[in-house]
């Protein structure tokens, strides 16, 4: 009674919940990445291969299915057996006990902690079977290398489950936790792990044969593990869902609460993006002529589906092990012409249709103050007079593009934007128009998934689901969608971007050879090059830049530097999936017209067909406002004026 009075509750082990890992799966249910401080995995007594059940016993306690808890004979035996070898081969403690000790007691030696050891096995035993005692030991033995438990000992050191196990692996696993160090010492495993083949001759779980066999095949090893956690693929993905989980759920719960995080990535597209990407750098190295470029230059890429808003691809840049920043979620860098479709799309649900003519001529603002103007210019720097929305859009026309956000407005645009699902920082004033706000590449691709999903904006989705060590479902992410614009707005757009992949400044994609929509964007020198492009299926973004904002060259556009690695993974991730065009809603009609003047053609004109929202056909196309060039007050004092955007 004297021991007894002070003992833990054994009740405790019956809700045994020990630190386990969180696992990261992809859409395909692929492991891509692993969080712990214990790497343990939860299994089953019959998950376990038979041949390692025998080997632990062997190699611990073979008589465990007899004994109470504690074993006097198998202490003096094994204190004879240590006694004859000059070392210690067996240990005294059963299993049970060994459950005590890592469990319920503290590793001090004392005579009385073996008092009290002795008395907890014994009532374990009363209360547990011995299948529970067995599977509560293997789910929490140390095996070294950072594995605790059978499964993570398995992985670990083999690459496999614990059902997969051979003999000769099951005996080198059942020498360890014994000696765990001995994993760092092979020679020393070795020897422990002839000890333990022997033993289970000896006891016949194994035949002579069955021994001389698996003394001639040594196991082979995987690679020790860096650390408890490992990303094991799309390092940037994986990267961006623990940080969304640590901020919702906790340290504690990532690193030891064994969730399965089940993610929206797509390997397949997710290997073509990072291939993509690499390809993309590589090529803008060669072209600029400079040795240190390919290391300093970095590319992101992201794909995601425009129906659901599930992410399916993510590159954050060139390489994640030298810098984890990433640039497909966390920069914001300032758009270029990539923003131009939001201000267009913005025109259009004003009234304007794609042949709307607008002016493409000099322009003046006075800006900051008295004899201080601002005189915007087209890339190419000339003029090329009357033209239409849709030209203006194919042919990057910035002018066209300042007079839009003049008429309609920069906080209706600013507004659009945050309708179509963007954040950021905007200015409301005119040089929005050249895409001087600064938004990040997700927001980009989400903005343009609207024009592809008809008008349905959807939130991203990175994580699927989330279930907790128990199987219960702690989230199910469904899509969240919204109307965001007309279907009839997202379709015109949508042509007019087409138009821009046919004869503008996306016509490098032109080789995917199906129906594709997208624009390029090129900052104010230079400093960042983008292509955003949807098809029917699929919309994804790319951008390159450096850091530290320096100019790519004079050469490298959005059109040289971006569009060439979204064609190169469309490419890939559209292998082998059916061509589809884009399908006009209810609503648009087709009508013929002069592609200068956007009117009906007169007689003897050639003509074009131009598609419009019903009731904005012809005859009531409202053409350009009288332009008031000189407006004042549009832009902050501080404001740096840019002189070009492409």
């Amino acid at each position: 009674m004297y021991f007894s009075h002070d003992l833990p509750r054994i009740e405790s082990l019956k809700d045994y919940s020990p630190a386990l890992v969180t696992e990261v799966f992809s859409s395909s249910r692929e492991l891509i990445g692993e969080f712990s401080v214990e790497k343990r995995y939860l299994i089953r007594l019959s998950e376990v291969a038979p041949i390692f059940i025998k080997a632990i016993l062997a190699a611990e306690d073979d008589t465990f299915f007899q004994h109470k808890g504690v074993d006097p004979f198998g202490i003096f035996r094994a204190a004879l057996k240590n006694i004859r070898s000059f070392e210690i081969k067996q240990g005294g403690s059963t299993i049970t006990q060994q459950i005590v000790k890592s469990l319920l007691l503290t590793s001090e030696r004392k005579f009385s902690r073996k008092i009290k050891e002795a008395i907890l096995a014994i009532r374990i035993e009363q209360a547990l079977a011995k299948q529970d005692i067995l599977t509560l030991y293997l789910n929490q033995i140390y095996f070294g290398r950072g594995a605790y438990g059978i499964e993570a000992a398995s992985r670990v050191y083999f690459g496999k489950s614990a059902l997969q196990l051979t003999l000769p692996e099951a005996a080198f696993l059942a020498g360890l936790p014994k000696a765990p160090s001995s994993s760092r010492n092979i020679d020393k495993g070795l020897e422990r792990w002839r000890y333990v083949l022997g033993r289970m001759q000896e006891l016949n779980f194994i035949t002579a044969d069955e021994r001389d066999t698996a003394e001639k095949n040594p196991p082979g090893f995987i690679p020790a593990p860096a650390n408890t956690s490992a990303i094991l693929k799309a390092p940037y993905f994986v990267e961006h869902v623990r940080k969304e989980l640590e901020q919702k759920y906790g340290a504690d719960m990532l690193y030891k609460g064994g969730l399965k995080i089940e993610t929206t990535v797509d390997l397949r597209l997710q290997e073509a993006a990072e291939g993509a990407v690499q390809r993309g750098v590589e090529a803008y190295g060669k072209r600029s002529g400079k040795k240190d470029a390919p290391s300093k230059v970095q590319s992101a890429l992201l794909c995601m589906d425009p129906y659901t808003g599930d992410i399916r691809a993510l590159v954050g840049g060139r390489d994640f092990y030298a810098n984890q920043f990433n640039r497909a979620v966390q920069a914001q860098r300032q758009p270029g012409s990539a923003f131009k479709p939001i201000i267009y799309a913005a025109g259009l649900d004003k009234g304007y249709t794609p042949a709307t003519v607008f002016i493409d001529a000099p322009l003046v603002f006075e800006a900051a103050g008295p004899g201080i103007f601002w005189e915007p210019q087209n890339y190419d720097r000339t003029f090329t007079g009357p033209l239409t929305l849709r030209k203006a859009l194919t042919q990057s026309r910035n002018i066209v593009t300042v007079k839009i956000l003049k008429y309609i407005g920069a906080e209706y645009v600013i507004d659009y934007a945050k309708n179509l699902g963007m954040t950021g920082e905007f200015s409301p004033n005119l040089a929005l128009s050249l895409g001087t706000c600064s938004v990040s590449l997700l927001n980009l691709v989400r903005a343009y998934s609207v024009f592809c999903a008809q008008g349905v904006a959807s939130e991203p989705i990175f994580i699927s689901r989330i279930l907790d060590r128990e199987g219960k479902v702690l989230e199910d992410n469904r899509p969240r969608l919204r109307q965001a614009i007309s279907p009839q707005t997202a379709f015109l757009i949508s042509s007019m971007l087409q138009s821009v992949v046919e004869e503008g400044t996306g016509k490098k994609v032109r080789a995917l050879n199906r129906p594709c929509a997208g624009k390029t964007g090129t900052t104010n020198d230079v400093r960042d090059a983008w292509f955003i492009g949807f098809t029917p299926q699929l919309v994804a973004g790319v951008w390159l830049g450096f850091d530290d904002l320096s100019p790519l060259g004079k050469h490298e556009t959005g059109a040289v530097a971006a569009s060439p690695v979204w064609l190169d993974f469309m490419q890939q991730a559209l292998q082998n999936e059916p061509v589809q065009p884009f399908k006009a809603p209810d609503g648009i009609i087709y009508v013929k017209v002069n592609p200068e003047t956007g009117l009906p053609p007169a007689a003897g004109e050639d003509g074009i067909f131009e598609s419009f929202r019903e009731g904005n056909a012809p005859g009531m196309t409202q053409q350009e406002k009288p332009a008031d060039d000189n407006a004042s007050g549009l832009f902050p004092q501080t404001e740096a004026l840019p002189d070009s955007a492409q």
